[in-house]
């Protein structure tokens, strides 16, 4: 049956064993899912509502093996936490209180979380003041960036970010929601381009993780869209026909339509090229989509006979 979540305001996730981590704001704060969908586990018991961004990152074990832990971005406690998959805490990195960017506290709402080879941490906060700030391996802060500034590096609601290991040197992809886009720095803040926000390829982009070649973008308003390696449109994913669906948080359960999204807020493609799809929602709302089939192949005509 139906599995009623409460309110979906966070991130999904997807760990090497194909389960599916999801964030919400009722109960245990992460919850943790097979790939079929059966609840096998929980995290944060205790954290509270507020968790918004996740990533799951390799730290190398004792034995020489790689673990796995999870990055949760808690934008009510104004805190990354790194956590085993056991759910013990490992780290906590706080108010970037030496950026000097903070006269007033409250105002650091961060939102997502990446994390640089070297092991820097780049902290999102999209809801606060639309800076980047960066983190040493120690979690001590290093810099800012995407502040007031040109208009190509200012940052409206940098909601989602995303760490680029592909190519020669790693770059961060940004999540630009309210400047309609998908922003890409390099690790010392320098901005190396992106979308074009007047070609309305995206809308309000909240998240952009990648599976294989295929970058998956969940958007607010309305749908999820799937790009190229160099950010060009594949496809867009359960476009909403009725715009008054679009980015809103109270469409109840019986105006859901089927095969279309609400308020898309973040999407994660498994190794098997299935999408999940968690809309921003009052009741909780978790899409799982499955490749289509293969068609099969046309019979061959017969030798000597017209097709």
């Amino acid at each position: 049956g139906r599995q009623w979540l409460g309110s979906t305001h966070g991130c999904i996730v997807v760990d090497s064993k194909d389960r599916v981590y999801l964030s919400v704001d009722r109960g245990p704060a992460v919850l943790v899912f097979s790939r079929g969908g059966e609840l096998v586990g929980t995290l944060g018991d205790d954290w509270g509502p507020g968790v918004h961004g996740l990533a799951i990152i390799q730290r190398p074990g004792a034995d020489g093996s790689t673990e796995e832990r999870l990055l949760a971005v808690h934008t009510a406690r104004q805190e990354v936490l790194e956590v085993g998959l056991d759910g013990e805490v490992h780290r906590r990195i706080g108010l970037p209180t030496a950026s000097g960017k903070y006269d007033d506290p409250g105002r650091y709402r961060p939102t997502s979380v990446a994390l640089a080879p070297d092991g820097r941490f780049f902290v999102a906060d999209g809801y606060g003041l639309s800076w980047i700030h960066r983190f040493s391996p120690e979690g001590e802060y290093e810099l800012s960036f995407g502040g007031p500034g040109s208009e190509d590096q200012h940052l409206r609601t940098p909601h989602g970010l995303w760490m680029e290991t592909r190519g020669e040197t790693p770059t961060l992809l940004v999540a630009d929601r309210e400047n309609h886009r998908i922003a890409r720095f390099d690790l010392e803040g320098r901005y190396l381009g992106g979308t074009d926000p007047a070609s309305g390829l995206l809308r309000r982009p909240c998240h952009i993780q990648r599976e294989g070649d295929t970058y998956v973008v969940a958007d607010l308003a309305g749908r999820t869209t799937l790009l190229g390696p160099d950010l060009e449109l594949l496809a867009h994913l359960g476009d909403n026909p009725e715009a008054e669906q679009r980015a809103r948080y109270q469409v109840a359960p019986m105006d859901w339509r089927e095969g279309a999204f609400c308020a898309p807020h973040c999407a994660r493609a498994n190794s098997h090229g299935e999408l999940f799809v968690m809309d921003w929602n009052i009741a909780g709302r978790v899409t799982r989509l499955v490749p289509a089939p293969e068609p099969p192949p046309e019979p061959e005509a017969p030798s000597g006979q017209d097709r």
